[in-house]
């Protein structure tokens, strides 16, 4: 699995570093600090071994030395000599068997030596086996070294090694905390808003982005609002004559209705396209988001367009929960849908509401008995000036599903568009039950 999180990828480069460097401090340790001085450990116990057990040396050195005192010797040194098949002999055959020093103590007493070690109750025993010494085994407590001695150093390494991850834990955090902030305002931009400006912080390159992003959230702000502008002042200015073309056009004498009749009805239907271009450009205002009752949107539409030969039915859930977003906003969307589904719905419309399963979303559900749509098309049915395939027939503005579409992604809903199995289309729209 590849991990992309940016904080994740730093945190295990960090501990792989850290392990690395622990491990080769180990490895440095043990060879330039523990195995000279375990060498020299060695040489020092074979000589004493071999001083105390070979006559020769003894005679050699001066210190001829009967069995008796050799024993003593050895008692008051702590290192014992016992049967092999004695009680406490057992504890050799329990005894993990090191390799290192058993070659070393072989090489130094010059006769094949089995070194092993055994944490015993007080301290680290050694036991040897020298092939010299036939039938017996001997025994030396290592008092100065305790199973203790080695706690502080792990506690210690432990304690470095957790302190170094969670300092570099928080230090990749901080950095990476202008990034958070950064995504986050993205987010809001790719959907229709504007943050506020971000607070240059950081290193000097997420700085820089930083106020790259500022500025390119200024830029897009500066052109929602000509844009808007714009769009208001040709709102006007197109206006204005054709309210001039229809006022002189109902003053006409009778004998030239016909005319006045098409004249009236290009006049409305360039105003209907008019708005339909302000309803598709207006920005959504999050701030005045509040509580809304969806039956209670459904109900108004399905009366308003209702006829008595177009028949709404109406199924709404009577425990739906609230959803979160602008009512005008909201109520034009479900318009939309009912005008589309009267247009093509052969007389027949069903408007439904209901719940998700974890009650998060409620939902609308438009249908209709028309011919449907090829599925090919429903990718393109929400896009501006799209009216359908040649089964939906070529009515309408083309914007009034695009509508639908922005306004459900303001409020952060979603669209689901199906064919109905009995014939017909089926539209869903989905809305948020709590502020997000």
């Amino acid at each position: 699995m590849r991990i992309r999180s940016s904080l994740t990828q730093s945190i295990l480069l960090f501990v792989t570093l850290l392990i690395a460097s622990q491990v080769y401090s180990y490895y440095a340790v043990f060879n330039y600090a523990l195995m000279p001085s375990l060498q020299q450990f060695n040489k020092i116990l074979s000589y004493e071994i071999n001083l105390m057990l070979d006559d020769s040396k003894n005679l050699e050195n001066g210190l001829g030395m009967d069995a008796p005192l050799r024993q003593r010797v050895l008692e008051q040194l702590g290192v014992t000599i016992h049967a092999e098949n004695s009680e406490i002999a057992q504890e050799y055959k329990h005894a993990i068997s090191i390799d290192l020093m058993s070659e070393e103590m072989s090489h130094q007493l010059g006769t094949p030596t089995d070194v092993r070690m055994l944490l015993g109750d007080d301290s680290y025993v050694l036991w040897l086996k020298i092939e010299s010494l036939p039938g017996s085994l001997i025994r030396i407590p290592l008092s100065e070294l305790q199973e203790e001695d080695f706690a502080p150093l792990f506690h210690n390494s432990l304690m470095m090694a957790l302190l170094i991850i969670a300092g570099g834990w928080l230090f990749i955090r901080m950095q990476n905390r202008p990034l958070i902030a950064l995504e986050k305002a993205a987010k809001i931009v790719g959907r229709g808003e504007i943050p506020p400006p971000l607070v240059e912080k950081g290193a000097s390159e997420i700085r820089s982005v930083t106020r790259a992003f500022n500025r390119m959230s200024k830029g897009i702000q500066a052109l929602e609002e000509d844009r808007a502008l714009l769009m208001a002042g040709i709102s006007h200015d197109l206006r204005t004559p054709l309210t001039r073309i229809r006022l002189a056009t109902e003053m006409m004498s009778p004998d030239d209705s016909y005319l006045a009749e098409g004249i009236i009805s290009d006049t409305e239907e360039c105003n209907e396209i008019i708005s339909q271009f302000m309803d598709y450009l207006k920005p959504v205002n999050v701030q005045s988001f509040e509580k809304v009752n969806l039956n209670d949107i459904a109900s108004d539409v399905a009366t308003s367009e209702g006829s008595y030969d177009i028949q709404i039915d109406t199924e709404f859930e009577p425990t739906i929960k609230q959803a979160h977003g602008s009512p005008i906003a909201i109520k034009r969307a479900v318009s939309n849908l009912v005008t589309n589904a009267i247009r093509y719905g052969n007389g027949w419309v069903k408007v439904s509401s209901g719940m998700t399963a974890d009650s998060k979303l409620a939902w609308l559900c438009i249908e209709d008995n028309g011919p449907g749509i090829e599925p090919s098309q429903v990718a393109k049915l929400f896009e501006p000036f799209t009216r359908g395939d040649t089964a939906r027939g070529s009515e309408g503005t083309g914007l009034g599903l695009a509508i639908v579409k922005r306004i459900v992604s303001q409020h952060h809903g979603s669209v689901v568009v199906n064919n109905r199995s009995e014939g017909g289309l089926k539209v869903q729209i989905s809305f948020p039950t709590r502020k997000i």
